[in-house]
């Protein structure tokens, strides 16, 4: 399966994150908790290259939390610090400075040993679209979008939003393009609102969605929608079926297909994380 995620847009978006680069102290990576990997850019090691970076891991309400600490095992190994938040309700907002602090210490050390007056760390926010940049900077900032204006060194027009009095972001996000490897990537993309539902077929990801569920929370899927021992034991093209029967939706499997769809993004199924790390370092081995 082949999605074209922006034509044409993917070296421009590249470029202009690699531009803003050069003006920041440290990158904050936002992925989706729920599938860590699959929603970073496939590029993005060597686009940030040895810049300090900070992976911060959004919608940490909606992922399985075990699965999430692993995750975080999984990021300290490759040598990147992580955090959990919600930027939505605004949890967890507050480690993002005191943690950029933390990675920036050095740097800013020798600053002070060679005389210099420390200033506000430099960030910019980089991730693919729809997994929360827009709102981790309003809550960053709580929606005043107070511009500081232009610094010496700092392009013509460049602007920067202030965070207290420790923290300064660039204000437009960085957004490159999702990583596009296999069908299950689409999937899992496509099954947390990343991608346009358009760009596949709701029925697919409903059926991929109710067979994950079957492998990994069963007990989730069943309570939701009051499954019998013998239903939650058929297949998922079954299971489809039950269900748009028990809600009432005759035959309109599409229109099941899309109140599951909407069910599993809203969290009302429980937490699930998609992309589990045993699956991800066998591939690596």
């Amino acid at each position: 399966m082949t999605i074209q995620w922006f034509p044409g847009h993917m070296a421009k978006a590249r470029r202009e994150v690699t531009e803003k680069l050069k003006y920041i102290d440290i990158v904050f990576e936002l992925v989706d908790a729920r599938l860590p990997l699959s929603s970073r850019n496939p590029m993005m090691d060597e686009i940030v290259q040895h810049k300090p970076r900070l992976v911060i891991l959004n919608k940490g309400d909606l992922a399985d939390h075990e699965e999430t600490m692993k995750w975080q095992r999984y990021f300290k190994e490759e040598g990147h610090e992580s955090i959990i938040i919600n930027a939505k309700e605004g949890k967890g907002i507050k480690q993002i400075t005191s943690v950029s602090q933390m990675l920036l210490k050095e740097k800013r050390e020798r600053q002070i040993a060679r005389g210099m007056k420390p200033q506000p760390i430099r960030a910019m926010i980089i991730g693919i679209p729809n997994v929360g940049k827009s709102t981790l900077m309003n809550r960053l900032v709580r929606k005043n979008i107070a511009k500081t204006g232009n610094r010496p060194g700092v392009t013509k027009g460049q602007q920067w939003l202030k965070v207290g009095n420790e923290l300064e972001l660039l204000d437009t996000p960085g957004i490159l393009w999702p990583k596009f490897e296999d069908e299950e990537i689409g999937k899992k993309l496509a099954l947390t609102g990343a991608i346009k539902d358009n760009l596949l077929h709701l029925d697919d990801i409903a059926l991929y969605a109710i067979r994950f569920f079957n492998e990994y929370y069963p007990q989730q899927l069943q309570a939701r929608y009051q499954l019998t021992d013998d239903q939650l034991a058929e297949d998922a093209v079954a299971q489809l079926m039950t269900i748009t029967q028990k809600r009432g939706f005759r035959d309109d499997y599409e229109r099941a297909s899309e109140m599951i769809v909407q069910e599993i993004r809203n969290g009302q199924l429980g937490r699930l994380t998609l992309d589990r790390v045993e699956n991800w370092e066998h591939e690596d081995e």
